[in-house]
Order: structure tokens, then C-alpha cells, then sequence
């Protein structure tokens, strides 16, 4: 009765979609512990909600979750779209946007969906009287919302192994895909994934150590966040360290260096996901000047249905004054300048920093007269640095 019903649960899910589905336990990820020594050593930086009691409760019980779980059905949708052309890639006057943030906000697409899961699994199992109201049917969805290591359950059901560089690789496809969760009080049969010595690993390859630019893998398997792109441009909410922001190069959303170089990449083939094909290589390297140009109108009309409207337009145009920094070009000097009298002193600040980073002294005697009624204190500290640096 079960195992039949779980068929019919993955082939809905392949109809709605998902590449990859799989059934596990719901049961703790067996690398919890690893996961709450690496809050101890402070690696999430500043993302403190990790760390929350209500949060790591969740983690140790899925029960907390959703009284009564049984079973956690992952999925898996595919996002790869096509690789940059190097001269857009390496043109430093843009900004580089991870793959996955190219097209729709993933999470308008896999909610739903997931939601869709749900609600035909519950019509099917109350249609043919498998629950009673003792034993209700019940259920929750997550999209890399709650408290759960999906990347260690989505190894579990068989999507592929956990690489060195801490994502979920699939041996046949890489790394280029989201994870989602349905929970479900139901006892759906789990999938029986055999993960002995000869299962794929990253063996002894260490591209993606190697690779990351601000050297966020103090150890394979181990992630740093705290110097890690993806975390600095889009987690990170306040400062960015004025030591990383030199190593960022026009990294403005997330980071894809650890996956570009991983070899079992290559295998990846473009989506069929509509929403996540490249329509306009815009949105995947916008034009700095463009980006400092924004408002916080232009910013809501650019990224309404994108994942990047998360950040907020501060965050992104912080972002965008850091990699203008890296950029050194003069042309970026009359459109920073303007920015050093922004609403928001997150944006004060990184201009400054960007202008000294450029050396003209257009920009350096503009900081001079900005510092003057500079009243944010780590505003004014990044434009007095700046100054005394050419001083």
C-alpha cells in the first residue's frame, strides 16, 4: 500500500517538475554534530538565527518541526543555464551574478510546486481512507527555509554526495541544483541508498579549495562563511571586511567559483526550467555604473521576481561599490562620488572605500568633503581612512 503510494509520490513530483526525488527518514542529519561544532567555532559569522535554541531544536527533532513527521520526501530541481562568454565573464566594469540568481527567485517556483505535492498527497490518502482522525494526514514544505541540513538528507535519498567544497554533488549532473522538503506524517517507504567504498567522491581533487578566491575552506568539507563571497555579498548585512573586499573582484550576488571548477560540472546540462534560462545576459552581468546608478524604485521594478531583491537595494549597491573599487577604472569616479551623500551610510562608507581603491583625485578630495558632515561612525571611519591614505 505504502510503497505504492511512494511511487505515485515521486511520479507526481517528476510531473510537477522536480529532476530528482527521493524518500528518507525524518530523522536527524547524521552530521549534526559536525554541524554544531562548526557554530561553536563561530563559522556562520553573523547569520545568528543558525544558532537560535528554537533552531537548533528543530534541527535535533523533526518532531518540533511537525508533530507526528514520519518521512521527508527531498527533491531536487535542476537551475544550470549556459556558461558565461569569457568576455563578458572577465569584463571587470561588470557585475557578476551567481548562476543561480540569473532568472526567477527559485523559491516562486519550488514552493508551490511542493505545496501542490502536498495537497494531492493529502486528497489521495483521505480518497482512500488510509488515515484516521487519530492519525491525521499532515504536512510541511521548505524550500532552504527551516531548520534542516537538506544537502545531508538529499544525499541520503541518493542525489549524489557532499564535495569538499560542502555542496551537494550529483555524480551524473554536478552541482547545479536547488533542494526542497516536503515532511509528511505518513510512513512512506524510504529509499534504500547504498553508499559503500565505491561510492563517488571528490577523491583526491582539491580544484575548489584552491580556486576560492578569499580562501574559505580552512579544510575540505569545512566552510568559513565568514570569508566566503556568497556569504559577504548577500548574508552579510553590515561592513564587509576591508581585507576581503580586494579579493572579491565584481562578485556582486553570491559566488560560483567552487562549482565552476568542479569537475563532475561538466556533466551539468541546461535546464528545462523556463524561468531559469538566461534571457538577457544583463541579468547575469549587469553593468557596474548601472548598478550605482539605482534607486531604490529602479531597484524594486530590476529585481522584483528575482532572488536578489532578498538583499535590498543597499546591500546590492554596497556590493556593486566594492567590485567598482576592484575595478579601478576613473570612469567609475563621477558615479561614486554622488553615492558618498546616499541615505544609507552602508553605502557612504564602500563608496569611499572604492574611490580610494581608484586613487583619483577627483574622488579622494570628494570623501574629504563628504567626512566633513559625515555622522555615522563607521561611515566617517572608511572616509577618514581613505583620506589619510592620500594625505
Amino acid at each position: 500500500m505504502w510503497l505504492a503510494l511512494k511511487q505515485e509520490l515521486i511520479e507526481k513530483a517528476v510531473a510537477l517538475g522536480f529532476n530528482m526525488v527521493g524518500v528518507v527518514p525524518a530523522v536527524p542529519s547524521k552530521r549534526l554534530g559536525a554541524y554544531l561544532r562548526w557554530l561553536e567555532q563561530e563559522r556562520h559569522g553573523a547569520m545568528g538565527y543558525l544558532a537560535r535554541p528554537d533552531r537548533l531544536a528543530r534541527r535535533q527533532d523533526l518532531q518540533v518541526i511537525l508533530p507526528g513527521v514520519q518521512s521527508m520526501v527531498c527533491v531536487g530541481l535542476d537551475y544550470y543555464t549556459q556558461k558565461l562568454p569569457e568576455h563578458i565573464a572577465a569584463d571587470p566594469s561588470r557585475g557578476r551574478i551567481s548562476n543561480y540568481a540569473w532568472g526567477v527567485d527559485y523559491h516562486e517556483v519550488m514552493t508551490p510546486r511542493l505545496e501542490a505535492l502536498g495537497a494531492w498527497l493529502t486528497a489521495v490518502v483521505k480518497a482512500r481512507h488510509l488515515t484516521t482522525t487519530e492519525n491525521p494526514v499532515a504536512h510541511k514544505v521548505y524550500v532552504d527555509t527551516g531548520a534542516i541540513l537538506e544537502r545531508d538528507h538529499g544525499e541520503e535519498a541518493g542525489f549524489g554526495f557532499v564535495g569538499k567544497n560542502t555542496m551537494l554533488i550529483a555524480p551524473q549532473r554536478g552541482s547545479w541544483f536547488f533542494l526542497g522538503e516536503l515532511l509528511t506524517t505518513l510512513p512512506l517507504p524510504p529509499d534504500n541508498v547504498a553508499l559503500g567504498a565505491s561510492a563517488p567522491s571528490c577523491g583526491s581533487c582539491t580544484r575548489c579549495l584552491t580556486a576560492c578566491p578569499t580562501n574559505a575552506f580552512p579544510e575540505p568539507y569545512v566552510l568559513d562563511a565568514r570569508r566566503c563571497i556568497s556569504y559577504l555579498t548577500i548574508e552579510l548585512k553590515g561592513w564587509i571586511p576591508a581585507d576581503l573586499r580586494p579579493l572579491m573582484g565584481n562578485w556582486i550576488y553570491g559566488c560560483d567559483v567552487c562549482q565552476a571548477v568542479c569537475p563532475f560540472n561538466r556533466f551539468a546540462t541546461p535546464t528545462a526550467e523556463a524561468g531559469f534560462t538566461l534571457s538577457d545576459l544583463e541579468r547575469a552581468a549587469p553593468s557596474l555604473l548601472d548598478l550605482l546608478r539605482l534607486d531604490e524604485a529602479g531597484f524594486e521594478a530590476q529585481f522584483a521576481h528575482s532572488p536578489i531583491k532578498r538583499i535590498k537595494r543597499a546591500r546590492l549597491v554596497r556590493n556593486a561599490c566594492v567590485a567598482a573599487g576592484n575595478w579601478g577604472s576613473p570612469t567609475a569616479v563621477s558615479t561614486l562620488i554622488p553615492l558618498l551623500q546616499d541615505g544609507s551610510p552602508l553605502v557612504r562608507g564602500h563608496a569611499a572605500w572604492a574611490l580610494g581603491h581608484i586613487g583619483e583625485r577627483e574622488g579622494i578630495t570628494a570623501v574629504a568633503t563628504a567626512l566633513i558632515r559625515e555622522t555615522d561612525p563607521q561611515a566617517h571611519a572608511e572616509m577618514a581612512h581613505t583620506r589619510q591614505s592620500f594625505s
